[in-house]
């Protein structure tokens, strides 16, 4: 909501986009404006990715995107191991489905690299085809 009001998105990049030579990296073809990227699953449904870009992050992954919209797996999904200082996720890609996020990434305005999982829903069979949308 932040990033609606006018200058705050200017300002935000001013703090965090280097801007500086050498901080940029390029890997075959592809340019990153950074070598700090957000990992998947902050922004699993695309929602702020052009103001994520804003931090100065090179690429955004947005997280794994299924066919079909779910909700993932019944709560709790995450459970802490303190003997093992571990974590274990049973999130159950809950997302929005690979339309909804499609047409938000449609109308975006920055250039940062976006980067996507494609996941299988819960209802389709373990051997599948893999479409290039």
């Amino acid at each position: 909501m932040a990033f609606k009001i006018p200058g705050v998105k200017t300002f935000i990049k001013s703090l965090y986009s280097t801007g500086k030579q050498g901080t940029q990296v390029a890997i075959g073809n592809l340019k990153f404006n950074s070598r700090v990227g957000l990992a998947a699953g902050f922004d699993k449904d695309a929602y702020c990715f052009d103001e994520l870009a804003a931090f100065g992050f090179g690429f955004i992954e947005i997280g794994t995107v299924t066919p079909r919209p779910q909700p993932g797996n019944p709560k709790p999904r995450l459970f802490r191991l303190p003997a093992d200082e571990a974590l274990i996720n049973r999130m159950g890609f809950n997302n929005e489905g690979v339309d909804a996020v499609v047409e938000r990434l449609k109308n975006r305005k920055s250039d940062v690299i976006i980067g996507g999982n494609i996941g299988k829903t819960k209802t389709q069979p373990m051997k599948m085809r893999l479409a290039i949308i």
